[in-house]
């Protein structure tokens, strides 16, 4: 009679949470709230976003866009060529924010010619296709960049205020802000990193 109730049980377990669990548990939350709290500092102390104000980067980046700034990118480093920067234009902090593309690095001879850019006298072959330049402005001639000055154009060549521009000129390493690295928009799918 004994064995009688050894097959099936039909009665409750009582499942017991061990400390164990409970340890993990906390140690996971505190993690995540370090990182969120580390992340957070971050990008107070280094981050910093903008609207794109026309349509100088379109296609890449359009008016009213929503960009985010690396402002600690460029302590180490310098700018590189095809880096998207933003900065003030001749450091006029009460201008809006310009956000360009970087094309001539310092010590550099820039000029523009049947359309096209010429870098210390060699033509420039851009890894994007943009659009033949019009309009060279001041860079018909040849434009020597000083040691901490960078020339920048919109993407949209014709149709962008740039280095080219008297009042924009070259960019001092000093009035850059930082490098753009991460775009959105509202109501719009367009979102992810600038390359």
């Amino acid at each position: 009679m004994k064995n009688r109730y050894k097959g099936l049980s039909f009665a409750e377990k009582k499942k017991i949470v061990s400390g164990e669990i409970i340890r993990e548990i906390l140690v996971t939350v505190f993690y995540c709230f370090v990182a969120v709290l580390i992340a957070v500092v971050l990008v107070a102390a280094y981050g910093m976003k903008t609207t794109v104000i026309g349509s100088s980067m379109t296609p890449g980046l359009v008016n009213n866009q929503t960009v985010l700034i690396n402002r600690f990118a460029y302590r180490l480093l310098s700018p590189k060529r095809g880096d998207v920067v933003c900065f003030y234009p001749k450091g006029n902090e009460n201008s809006h924010i310009y956000v360009k593309r970087v094309v001539g690095l310092p010590g550099e001879v820039i000029q523009i010619m049947d359309g096209y850019i010429y870098i210390d006298g060699v033509r420039y072959n851009e890894e994007e296709n943009f659009d033949i330049i019009a309009d060279p402005g001041d860079a018909s001639s040849q434009f020597l960049l000083g040691n901490d000055e960078y020339f920048v154009l919109g993407d949209n060549r014709n149709n962008s205020e740039d280095s080219r521009n008297g009042n924009i000129g070259a960019v001092k390493k000093d009035t850059i802000i930082g490098k753009v690295w991460f775009r959105h928009s509202r109501g719009e799918s367009m979102f992810g990193f600038v390359k």
